[in-house]
């Protein structure tokens, strides 16, 4: 039988994650989708292939046994991700892992809860991801590398061997990571970006190599 999903919020990544949950179900009928959640009172009624958005999150409460996918989250707010997705208050039971049927994922790599994983990217071996992540089409993770809890990784991205990524981190389409190389706690790797040593947290990192361009102050 088919596990019920919301998805939130409806954007750019909720109606990709949406693509890959329809491929899912060629091949073998797992999710329905119920329809998107989103906060924006102007975009409910709307639909994406077939798909409404419901309402708010309120709904959450009245659907209490649907999955949720939670994917928020760009260049200019990633770092209100671990905010938006906490303050949804849904228990870690009830989020849903979704991985496109083209993924290649190795049997031994570990992809946590809420996590996106968009068609054609490679898992290797030794690799965990960790909870509320969205790695982007066509991305290499190579081997024993750990991604941290609510980063986002765009598409085309090469992370070699051994790297390290910390939490709330936000890696660029493009980008490439030398191996064993470390990525500090909420730093923003830019487009087309190529890091062939250590960068420290909170910082934005551009460039061929990547250098530091500004610090990432709170608030």
């Amino acid at each position: 039988m088919s596990k019920k999903l919301l998805i939130f919020p409806f954007g750019g990544n909720g109606k990709e994650s949406l693509i890959s949950i329809l491929a899912i179900n060629e091949v073998r009928p797992e999710w329905e989708v119920i329809g998107f959640i989103d906060d924006n009172h102007s975009l409910h009624g709307q639909d994406y292939s077939g798909v409404k958005v419901l309402g708010g999150r309120e709904l959450f409460q009245s659907h209490r046994d649907a999955y949720v996918l939670a994917v928020p989250g760009s260049p200019n707010g990633y770092l209100r991700r671990r905010f938006i997705i906490e303050s949804l208050g849904i228990q870690a039971s009830r989020f849903a892992t979704i991985i496109h049927p083209s993924v290649v994922k190795a049997p031994d790599a570990v992809v946590g809860h809420n996590t996106l994983l968009m068609p054609h990217v490679v898992v290797s071996c030794g690799v965990r991801i960790g909870n509320h992540c969205v790695v982007l089409p066509n991305t290499v993770i190579a081997h024993d590398t750990m991604i941290g809890d609510y980063c986002c990784i765009g598409s085309n991205v090469s992370l070699s061997g051994g790297v390290n990524v910390g939490v709330e981190c936000y890696i660029g389409s493009g980008v490439k990571i030398r191996e064993n190389v470390h990525i500090g706690d909420r730093t923003l790797v830019g487009l087309g970006s190529n890091v062939v040593c250590d960068i420290p947290e909170d910082i934005v990192v551009v460039g061929n190599p990547a250098r530091e361009i500004r610090k990432i102050t709170s608030g």
